[in-house]
């Protein structure tokens, strides 16, 4: 069995690339802000937004939200402008290899030179802010100031177009301070409950924050609650609800062995049949067919004539890292990052329309703060899966979900993910999987490994 070397895992250091102190200083700047404020607004963003002479204003937008599918469906939406030839601006978390991922034209990620240099620039109006707002808690947050960065960047290189994922929730995230051409929501499930709520219709209501007056908004498989409340927000505002399965429609096609999902979608006055996708996952079809949607209604607000073979080409050609990423082929290691139920819901379908015929190994590793005993129980669900927890060196608590070992007979756990992958790669045959899944800082940190 060959996995690329991969046996000597465990003795081999992490590999580090240092660009420079002034690098690491404009990082140590940004990371070292207060990532939260009590009291979430806007007002914080406009007024820094006022001070830098609104960049926001000064591109065109795609604006995407979601429990989850938001990093594909971004994905998507850069490849199918990029076809077109135009210039794309892509923001994004969290970043799997490389903080400077967040922000990236064309798929190429921010120079360490050019972020130091915003940030030196941004430097002056951050302490003002701070001086001017300390009697309301301080000025921008360490988000609020890399979406600072993101539009500075994107307008001093003159983007045709960004798309812009919300970091979490929609009415209160700082990249709500942008007019899109079109909003977009993908899903709507159950996830930080401790700020945008334990109930779909109070997290709806924070997607639906994103929704602008007389906008359109694309929005995809939702649970009725969630689109009830997003259907209201959509009408009051006098913005056009496209709606998966109504506006548009996706219908699964065999993919004929080839990695990824075939598709027909049809909407917008286009018929589309057998578009090929790479991301492999039924839920990415919900996601391309939202992206094609947005894209379509962006390029005809903008005026940009659109041929069929561009958005077959740009959806066959889409690869996003750390969403059931294949980088071993014997034997198949695949990464995930499912960081929720309803994305572990998601794995779970997957691996039972694709690999139900194979013995599959799943290494975990969650957040606490999570529900790791509700996504672990859901996989252990599957009779062909043996599953080992583990834990990685994660921003917040790492659940270490040790008492189900007792419940659930086909559940190990080892400590330390090295030494889990190493044991379950001699367990392994060629013709075994093995997904690695869970927090995307988990599958960041693994990857690492694999990619150096």
């Amino acid at each position: 069995m060959k996995v690329n070397g991969w046996f000597s895992l465990y003795s081999k250091e992490r590999k580090v690339k240092m660009s420079g102190m002034d690098y690491e200083k404009a990082l140590a700047f940004i990371h070292g802000r207060t990532q939260f404020k009590k009291r979430p607004s806007l007002d914080r963003m406009r007024k820094f937004t006022e001070y830098l002479d609104h960049p926001e204003k000064k591109f065109a937008a795609v604006h995407v939200t979601g429990t989850n599918g938001k990093g594909s469906t971004t994905a998507f939406l850069r490849n199918l402008f990029m076809a077109q030839g135009r210039r794309v601006g892509t923001y994004t978390s969290p970043f799997i290899i490389k903080f400077n991922e967040r922000i990236a034209i064309n798929g190429q990620m921010i120079p360490d030179d050019e972020l130091v240099r915003l940030v030196k620039h941004i430097k002056p109006v951050v302490a003002r802010l701070d001086r001017e707002l300390s009697a309301k808690g301080g000025g921008p947050t360490e988000f609020e100031i890399i979406t600072a960065l993101m539009f500075l960047y994107f307008v001093e290189q003159k983007v045709d177009i960004a798309v812009i994922e919300v970091g979490i929730g929609g009415t209160y995230d700082s990249t709500n301070v942008i007019m899109p051409l079109v909003s977009v929501i993908t899903t709507v499930a159950l996830d930080h409950a401790h700020l945008l709520g334990k109930t779909l219709t109070s997290i709806a209501g924070h997607k639906a924050g994103i929704i602008k007056y007389q906008r359109p908004v694309v929005i995809g498989r939702l649970p009725a609650e969630a689109r009830k409340v997003i259907t209201t927000v959509a009408a009051e505002k006098k913005a056009q609800l496209y709606a998966l399965n109504e506006n548009y429609t996706v219908v699964p096609e065999s993919a004929n062995g080839r990695w990824g999902e075939n598709f027909d979608y049809s909407g917008l006055e286009k018929k589309l049949p057998k578009i090929h996708e790479s991301l492999l996952g039924s839920y990415q079809v919900d996601n391309a067919g939202a992206a094609i949607t947005a894209f379509l209604l962006a390029a005809r607000m903008q005026g940009w004539p659109v041929q069929d073979i561009d958005i077959y080409n740009a959806m066959a050609q889409t690869k996003w890292p750390g969403r059931f990423e294949l980088i071993n082929h014997e034997p198949m290691i695949i990464l995930d990052g499912a960081h929720n139920e309803a994305a572990i819901q998601g794995v779970k379908k997957t691996l039972t329309t694709h690999f139900r015929q194979q013995t599959v190994f799943v290494i975990i590793a969650i957040l606490a703060d999570k529900q790791p005993r509700k996504m672990i129980k859901t996989l252990a669900e599957l009779p062909n899966v043996h599953l080992i927890a583990t834990t990685f060196t994660g921003p917040r608590r790492v659940a270490q979900p040790t008492e189900l070992v007792n419940e659930l007979d086909q559940l190990e756990y080892v400590e330390k993910w090295q030494e889990a992958l190493v044991k379950t790669l001699h367990q392994m045959s060629a013709t075994d999987i093995l997904l690695i899944t869970g927090s995307l800082y988990f599958v960041s940190e693994v990857r690492s490994y694999f990619t150096t």
